[in-house]
């Protein structure tokens, strides 16, 4: 079954027609030799050989950091298959979407070195014409981001059928209506970080001055926040729900606690979680009472007219 990524093409889209003229996707991260005996199927592995290269010849960088970076490198050069569709936008708010045709190529005198052929399509996808679903998961700030969930609506759009104003397809969203009022609680929640319980003693994960936390890539898909301490003691894991949280958002912010203490964390650090949502039920409730790293907290919206 094949996949859909968006796939970004460098610092303010420099490599954006490197991209389509070359009929290509690619990774620009210093990893100067032919990757094609280097390339194992599991990508721990390839982080686990290559991360501590990165970090050599990026002394100022982060676990975290050199961990995006190879973990763009093994999808892009490894990940994805032939077949797989890619979109990466043009800077403009429309996304050029294209497929997979061929195998890994290194071309060590590109500015993307490491690459995969393309067959771009004919016409472009505008984000004005993305649910707001579509739209939360495709602003991820990571290099990479795996779209396949939004595959039917990507399809829809490619064939030039708009998609519905609002697409719910969270699982453990019990209240649809409250999906709907809260749609945009994660982007007014990093607008207003400061102002929230974790703003004194958390920042939201940054890389090269620029927010990477929101969206924030893993191998079991995208976390909604990662956010580092102040102090860089704690890494922390918050997860959204956009009306009644069950009890199944536990099982879904371990898998990616695991993944950031696994794969992104320092020895001394620990990590924590945070589920936020409009309500609980007694099954969260009691899943919770036995967990001591993960917090509820409940949001509340009000909204008010003055007469002037």
């Amino acid at each position: 079954m094949k996949k859909y990524y968006r796939i970004m093409c460098g610092s303010n889209y420099m490599f954006h027609n490197n991209f389509v003229e070359g009929n290509c996707i690619g990774v620009y991260y210093e990893l100067d030799l032919d990757l094609t005996e280097h390339l194992p199927e599991d990508w721990r592995a390839f982080n686990r050989k290559f991360i501590p290269v990165h970090l050599e010849r990026h002394p100022g960088k982060s676990k975290i950091g050199a961990g995006l970076a190879c973990g763009a490198v093994h999808t892009v050069c490894k990940g994805l298959l032939k077949g797989d569709i890619v979109l990466t936008p043009d800077g403009a708010g429309n996304f050029h979407i294209g497929e997979v045709i061929g195998d890994y190529e290194h071309h060590p005198e590109s500015p993307i070195p490491h690459q995969r052929p393309v067959k771009w399509f004919k016409d472009k996808i505008s984000k004005s014409d993305m649910s707001e679903h579509l739209n939360s998961s495709i602003n991820s700030r990571g290099p990479v981001t795996n779209l396949s969930n939004h595959s039917d609506e990507i399809e829809r759009l490619v064939s030039g059928v708009g998609s519905p104003s609002l697409v719910a397809m969270d699982p453990d969203v019990e209240d649809p209506s409250a999906f709907a009022m809260e749609k945009h609680l994660e982007d007014f929640l990093i607008e207003n970080w400061r102002k929230t319980p974790f703003g004194k003693d958390y920042i939201i994960y940054e890389e090269d001055g620029e927010c990477v936390g929101q969206q924030f890539p893993t191998d079991t898909g995208n976390m909604d926040i990662l956010a580092l301490s102040k102090d860089q003691k704690s890494l922390l894991v918050i997860e959204l729900k956009k009306g009644r949280a069950s009890d199944t958002v536990v099982g879904q912010i371990l898998r990616y606690m695991g993944y950031v203490k696994d794969e992104l964390t320092e020895p001394s650090q620990q990590v924590r979680g945070a589920i936020i949502a409009h309500e609980e039920n007694i099954r969260l409730q009691r899943a919770l009472s036995m967990v001591n790293d993960i917090d509820f907290y409940r949001y509340e919206v009000s909204f008010k007219l003055k007469k002037v």
